[in-house]
């Protein structure tokens, strides 16, 4: 991928590159629907990525082609607008949130692709915004920070292009190390890398469905968990442990008592996930992650028919520690933790039982842990 986007820029721009811009996509390997209770996640980095290929301008334009999207963008950073191609406004949201900041930014040209498969739950849409904030940071001669970046990335995808998300896609983006996945308190902000246990792989399991009535779904669930934290006089779910739950469980209507007992639950789950992997213990983050499964499945109401079978099939499989759907939920991607050495044939097999159970051909990405967003400098010709 590095090499493609290199030799693109020298054919576009008839000069080579000064340094390429990676940074990775991501996914959760179990705290789902935390992070808006000011919970706690534990996401990954994944080996897959959008890089680009740049070099500074010496005036305020911006010009980038995507090979992906065969597409090019071009504007100026005094004149800031909406338009043109939805993959563009991520890059013009960076701009814009560094700008309200007030940092002064400078032009460049580039060259993008990415290899993060597109609407599938992964992140390819924080992982461009990194990758845009690492371009803008080197050409305008700013400080790398991991943190202030990530949430200024957040900022342009809640208040430029519109999605209301969390922290954590960013986050992980920026600042996950290689082989650990990163413990993120969403109250404090602290992180916490956490290695993966030894001899394990993360097996995401697409299974090509997208997500239907997120929106409306999404909201339901997350007001029926602040309606929860108002009965019980609290801010967050954060603050309830599940001995106060069990105690205020008949102040809470059927949904909201529900809804909190998965949140409560999965905040325990995520940090006894994080000793198991400390500790190298691939069989019990395995349970947990099925147990996680089943409290968004039958608690929080938020798998699907397809999710569910894929899991099973997954869990089936001898190599198999656990599985989990990961992300928002109504679709999209489940995950697995698999015994190294039987991998391919665990994405042969559950492929193969997917397909044959719901008549849809899945995806399967084995992945590793990545470290986050960096810079790889070019040598001159």
């Amino acid at each position: 991928m590095k090499n493609k986007v290199e030799e693109t820029f020298k054919m576009r721009f008839g000069g080579p590159a000064t340094a390429v811009a990676r940074a990775p996509g991501r996914v959760n390997l179990i705290g789902e629907h935390t992070d808006y209770n000011e919970g706690f996640v534990l996401p990954m980095a994944i080996d897959r990525a959008v890089w680009i290929a740049f070099r500074a301008r010496n005036d305020l334009r911006v010009k980038v082609h995507s090979i992906d999207f065969n597409e090019t963008i071009e504007f100026s950073l005094d004149g800031l607008a909406k338009g043109g191609p939805e993959w563009g406004e991520y890059i013009k949201g960076v701009a814009w949130a560094l700008t309200l900041d007030g940092t002064p930014i400078h032009g460049w040209e580039g060259v993008m692709s990415g290899d993060v498969p597109r609407g599938a739950g992964l992140s390819s849409s924080a992982a461009l915004e990194l990758a845009a904030a690492r371009v803008f940071a080197e050409v305008s001669a700013l400080s790398w920070d991991p943190m202030k970046t990530a949430l200024l990335c957040q900022k342009a995808e809640n208040r430029w292009v519109g999605v209301n998300c969390g922290i954590m896609d960013q986050l992980v983006s920026s600042a996950a190390a290689a082989g650990h996945a990163l413990l993120i308190d969403c109250r404090s902000l602290e992180l916490q890398h956490v290695p993966l246990p030894r001899g394990t792989v993360v097996v995401v399991m697409d299974t090509k469905t997208r997500r239907g009535l997120v929106d409306s779904e999404y909201n339901e669930r997350r007001g029926s968990c602040e309606r929860a934290a108002r009965t019980m006089g609290v801010r967050s779910l954060r603050q309830i442990d599940e001995a106060r739950l069990k105690h205020s469980e008949e102040t809470l209507d059927d949904a909201a008592r529900r809804r909190a007992r998965h949140v409560i639950s999965e905040n325990a789950r995520t940090l006894e996930a994080v000793d198991a992997m400390r500790h190298g213990n691939a069989g019990l983050l395995g349970r947990l992650m099925n147990t996680s499964h089943a409290s968004l499945r039958d608690g929080f109401e938020v798998s699907t028919r397809e999710l569910n079978t894929m899991v099973e099939i997954a869990c089936a499989q001898p190599s198999c520690h656990g599985a989990r759907m990961t992300g928002a939920g109504f679709g999209g991607c489940a995950i697995a933790l698999v015994q190294e050495t039987e991998v391919d044939r665990f994405c042969r097999d559950v492929a193969k039982g997917y397909e044959v159970s719901t008549g849809i051909a899945p995806d399967l990405y084995p992945c590793s842990p990545s470290g986050g967003t960096e810079l790889i400098p070019l040598k001159k010709a």
